[in-house]
């Protein structure tokens, strides 16, 4: 088990990661799914042997109570139906912390729940905000779950200059789910996951 990193070069190495995927040409992103309510790109990643996914869509909220539903608090477990726990374990500041969450088991079970250690860290960005995390190796991995990683995630939400009351939400996710695996089931599994993230929060906001 690691000892906790420091927060402050951690979190703004992670910024810098995020907004350099948030520069990547668009002809390099291949479309994986696309339905109404989001877009799914995806490409190789640099940090492991599988992807980079890009999600977008318009959501119809101002930025900071969707970013408050996506970030690690109150509101994350009452609408994600992937995540079955979620424990805030430290906390830095106001705007970074480490949690740790579990995960439903996907695809009838071929893929078995999850736990995951995030460093999580929210900042501004342009006139909207970045929500992004990186996997931590701290804690004792809990019985009955394989621990996965998540490399560089984010979420940049920026409102819509013609209609501040709508918000643009770009999502950057490369997961290692770990364990035994065939690939194809991983990729098939996130891009409907991320999808299942847009149209479960634009429900959650909406009540």
């Amino acid at each position: 088990m690691d000892l906790l990193p420091d927060s402050a070069p951690l979190a703004t190495k992670l910024r810098n990661t995020l907004i350099q995927y948030h520069s990547i040409g668009d002809s390099e992103w291949r479309v994986a799914k696309k339905t109404k309510d989001a877009t799914v790109w995806r490409k190789p990643s640099e940090e492991f042997s599988g992807y980079l996914y890009k999600a977008q869509g318009v959501v119809e909220d101002v930025t900071n109570r969707i970013v408050d539903h996506i970030r690690p608090g109150p509101y994350r477990l009452d609408w994600d139906s992937l995540m079955t726990t979620m424990d805030i374990m430290e906390t830095f500041e106001e705007n970074c912390c480490v949690m740790r969450y579990t995960t439903a088991g996907q695809l009838w079970n071929i893929i078995a729940p999850r736990e995951f250690v995030d460093f999580s860290y929210t900042t501004s960005y342009e006139n909207g905000l970045l929500t992004c995390g990186i996997s931590l190796d701290y804690g004792e991995v809990r019985p009955n779950f394989v621990r996965g990683f998540n490399h560089p995630c984010g979420w940049f939400c920026i409102p819509l200059k013609d209609y501040p009351s709508h918000s643009l939400l770009t999502g950057y996710i490369q997961t290692e789910l770990r364990g035994m695996l065939p690939q194809s089931a991983v990729d098939a599994a996130m891009s409907s996951t991320l999808i299942n993230f847009y149209s479960d929060l634009k429900k959650a906001l909406k009540t």
